[in-house]
């Protein structure tokens, strides 16, 4: 059976090789052939990858840290008899579970989506006749016949091909179509430059050829990137590992505080056991953040609808708070950066000038400028003959859709209709005027196409255009230019050709020759050594405007980022000078790629912002060489030959317009409009996200320390409790739903994106915020047995002095939440002092139970509670003041003690 291997170079062996290697010959194999072939090789169809039932897909989502600290939330309360809370705290768990299983299944889509790319139906040569099989059916050997509109069903080497042209984006990331000719290549040739090869699931645009199959089903390219993708693992977001390491912990500390104590009360205080054990409950409910995991959650939803607003639709809630660690954007170019839409940026005309072209995409609209003098005014005549011959010699149609307009054809000769209107001709009547008699189509072996036109007055003439190299031949040497003054020789515009193409630029001839109007039928000796010359034309797939800009605003912000593409690496260094890329002359290819091992590719992915002819494996090394420097990788992209890297990285980002169904379900978010300007407002939103996570946790890890510390105090001193646990427990319940929540809401903060990126290792506690709890956690201690010492010194009653010592503590919950919501900034403005409609909401709703509790009878009896006077209710607000100046003034302190520049020692920035 002949070996059908991947790794076999079919695109090194000539024609006869192909197919002796392969079995077959020029009259196809026979039924029983094929059919044997098919029980050994099996249908052209990639594998279903294994599907886990639904109950073990949906119970596999409680299978999370944030869900276990949920569950022991709700043991907790449930032992306490607080059904109410446990309800809640249980309902989230199970939302998070439904919503969990109902994106999983999303995830596998992504096999999917590629599966269904493959040609349905193929034109085969069987028994020595043309037949039509199913697309599943080939094997290789099989002789298949593509031609323009098809899509290509099975890897082939080409036996045939004229004027093929195949669209291979999906697999390369390169814009154009790639011509297809049948001679073999080099052995080392990257997948963009293996011209003799057409590969599954690509389109041919035009022309027609004929392929012998050498890789069906899974050992296709296409193939390769699903089995790619099948063993990609995604990474553990920051944040849940984070809260992972924080729960283990903080599960540990309160065991053993609460063992401490129960053991002390016991055998030192001699405690009744009953009663110290319900003090060591109220304990690890004051301890545990109960209400912490749901807000976070809360945080991240609010944060997928900000996202969505601005055109970022989140698929995966942990990759919102990621976006806020991302240090390094990898990004695709076509279709990226990129509009994956052909424009001619520059033209040379016969007189030796050099214009630029100016616009937006494939609208005829903008403005011809002189490249060495913009201030000048163009000549007229050259541009006009120019525009003329890219009209005439020419199969496109522009169309406006709505305000867009698009190409129905060549994307190449959409954008010389562009610059022909933009020249001031008008199309469609210069091509009713100029009727076309004859053609002779673009041919890859003959490199040009010609048309012969005739207008109303008896004139015609035959325009031209194709690849330079080939048009110079076809022209009369003492006619190359039809300047007056000086003569440019064939050489000269050789070197002017290789001057565009090394700024990336695809470079078009166009050349004219008059005839008689009794010339009717156009042949290739008519075009032989006898035309003129009229200029060149530079066309690019240019940048995005709004990419250009996003480019700088995430330098900034401290992001650098790196074109990975399968395009040329001229044309990649051209795009990437022209998007403001850090270091746009340096650049490595796919072969420089596989010379180099882990290590060297790990010390040069930091200096190196531009990959060219890259292959998916490529993307996918770049990844993880990235983020084995701890550093938080993004990678944007819309192609199949994208989805596996999309899925490595730590935030995968695809297109959601041109976006091809793969790339988008193996990614964690999908931009709805193709801007790449809206991944900078997504990590914008991300930085936003995990601001307003660490502000929940900033205020509720204090809190809980210091309504823990005041039970701690308490026990360890033999003291009557200042708060009873139901006390307590009522406090987390309305504080948590409230302030806590309030802090989900929160507006980004100023020079947000003037910070760098968090380290990925970054601990949830930092040493600031291990200073912050322990400052707040004594303030609160303070405060509470102030006023508790203060009631009882005045002989209030037992209840009363409670009563105070906990409307005490949520005062100072409340001045504390004012100031957590400017962490990076004074909290001394009018604006921080007005704060959200939000906070002030949160504000009343807390203020309101609070007033309840205390004065309404019926909670009176439950919370064993009493009426505060007026005058104790302005001291409890006081010292709520007094906390706020207190960690208010420390905050200024420390911020101006250990200001330092942003972004000093950064690794991403070069040397």
């Amino acid at each position: 059976m002949p070996q059908t291997k991947p790794e076999k170079n079919w695109h090194a062996l000539p024609k006869k090789a192909v197919l002796s290697a392969l079995g077959t010959s020029m009259l196809g194999l026979s039924e029983p052939e094929a059919t044997a072939r098919l029980e050994t090789h099996g249908p052209n169809c990639l594998p279903a990858p294994p599907r886990k039932r639904l109950l073990r897909r949906f119970f596999s989502h409680f299978n999370n840290i944030l869900i276990y600290v949920l569950l022991a939330a709700a043991l907790i309360t449930g032992v306490l008899q607080h059904w109410v809370d446990t309800a809640v705290i249980l309902a989230v768990v199970i939302v998070n579970a439904a919503i969990g299983f109902a994106q999983e299944g999303k995830a596998e889509k992504a096999m999917d989506a590629i599966r269904h790319m493959l040609a349905p139906r193929a034109a085969v040569i069987r028994d020595k006749q043309r037949q039509t099989v199913p697309g599943r059916n080939l094997v290789p050997g099989d002789l298949v016949f593509i031609e323009a509109g098809d899509k290509v069903p099975a890897d082939l080497r080409l036996l045939t091909a004229h004027g093929l042209q195949i669209q291979e984006a999906i697999l390369t990331g390169e814009s154009l179509a790639v011509e297809k000719r049948t001679d073999p290549v080099s052995i080392d040739a990257a997948l963009g430059d293996r011209s003799c090869l057409a590969y599954s699931g690509t389109n041919v645009t035009t022309g027609q050829g004929l392929g012998v199959v050498v890789a069906t089903g899974e050992e296709t390219e296409i193939g390769h990137i699903s089995g790619m993708l099948a063993n990609v693992q995604r990474l553990t977001t920051p944040l849940i590992e984070q809260m992972g390491n924080f729960a283990k912990w903080l599960a540990i500390f309160i065991l053993a505080v609460a063992a401490l104590i129960l053991a002390f009360g016991l055998f030192v205080l001699q405690h009744d056991f009953a009663e110290l054990f319900m003090a060591i409950v109220g304990l690890s409910v004051a301890a545990i953040p109960e209400g912490l995991p749901a807000v976070l959650t809360i945080t991240l939803a609010v944060g997928v609808q900000a996202m969505a607003r601005r055109n970022a639709i989140v698929r995966r809630l942990p990759a919102i708070e990621t976006l806020g660690s991302v240090s390094v954007i990898c990004t695709d170019k076509t279709g990226t950066l990129t509009r994956n839409e052909m424009s001619v940026a520059s033209v040379i005309t016969g007189d030796g000038q050099h214009y630029t072209i100016s616009g937006n995409g494939y609208e005829p609209l903008g403005e011809i400028k002189p490249a060495d003098n913009p201030q000048s005014t163009p000549n007229r005549l050259p541009l006009s003959e120019l525009a003329h011959i890219a009209v005439l010699c020419n199969d496109a149609e522009l169309r406006k859709k709505g305000n867009t307009w698009t190409v129905e054809g060549d994307p190449m000769e959409g954008a010389l209709l562009t610059f022909a209107a933009k020249a001031g001709m008008d199309a469609a009547q210069t091509r009713k005027y100029w009727a076309r008699t004859d053609i002779i189509p673009f041919d890859s072996g003959h490199k040009f196409m010609a048309t012969l036109n005739h207008d109303h007055e008896n004139h015609a003439l035959i325009a031209v255009k194709g690849a330079p190299e080939q048009i110079l031949t076809m022209c009369e040497t003492c006619r190359i230019t039809v300047g007056r003054d000086s003569e440019l020789k064939e050489n000269d515009w050789r070197r002017l050709a290789e001057a565009l193409a090394a700024q990336g630029q695809r470079v078009l001839a166009l050349a004219i020759k008059t005839v008689t109007p009794e010339h009717t039928v156009l042949e290739h000796s008519d075009v032989q050594g006898t035309l003129t010359l009229l200029g060149l034309v530079g066309l690019i797939d240019p940048p995005r405007q709004e990419a250009i800009a996003a480019v700088a605003e995430c330098r900034k912000a401290g992001i650098r980022v790196k074109m990975i593409t399968g395009d040329h690496i001229a044309t990649a260094k051209a795009i990437g000078q022209q998007i403001g890329l850090l270091c746009p002359n340096r650049a490595m290819t796919g072969a420089d790629i596989d010379n180099l091992d882990d290590k060297t590719l790990g010390e040069e992915v930091l200096k190196t912002d531009i990959f060219a002819r890259t292959r998916p494996e490529h993307k996918l090394r770049l990844v993880a060489a990235l983020q084995a420097h701890s550093l938080t990788v993004a990678m944007t992209g819309d192609g199949v030959n994208d989805a596996p890297a999309l899925k490595r990285a730590d935030v995968g980002i695809a297109m959601g317009q041109k976006g091809s169904e793969a790339a988008k379900e193996a990614s964690e978010l999908v931009l709805a409009d193709d801007d790449f300007a809206s991944i900078g407002a997504a990590v914008r939103e991300g930085r936003t996200v995990y601001d307003n996570i660490k502000k929940v946790i900033s205020w509720t890890l204090p809190t809980n320390a210091g309504e823990a510390s005041t039970i701690i105090v308490a026990l360890v001193f033999g003291m009557v409790l200042p708060i009873t646990p139901i006390q307590i427990l009522w406090v987390n319940l309305i504080t948590a739903v409230t302030l806590g929540i309030a802090l989900a809401f929160e507006p980004t903060e100023e020079n947000t994106m003037r910070r760098p990126p968090r380290l990925r290792s970054e601990p949830l506690l930092t040493n600031v915020l291990v200073w912050h709890i322990a400052l707040v956690s004594i303030l609160f201690l303070c405060g509470v047995f102030g006023v508790y010492t203060y009631a009882t010194e005045r002989q209030y009653s037992l209840d009363m002095a409670r009563t105070m010592a906990m409307n005490t503590l949520v005062v100072m919950e409340i001045f504390h939440l004012f100031f957590i919501r400017n962490m990076y900034g004074t909290s001394l403005t009018w604006k921080a002092v007005r704060g959200t409609r939000v906070v002030w909401l949160a504000v009343l709703v807390v203020c309101a139970g609070q007033f309840a509790m205390t004065y309404l009878p019926p909670m009176q009896k439950i919370f064993a509670t009493e009426a505060v006077s007026f005058a104790d209710g302005i001291l409890i607000v006081g010292i709520g003041v007094v906390l706020f100046a207190i960690v208010e003034t420390e905050k200024q302190i420390r911020l101006r003690l250990f200001k330092h520049a942003a972004f000093s020692g950064s690794r991403l920035e070069p040397d």
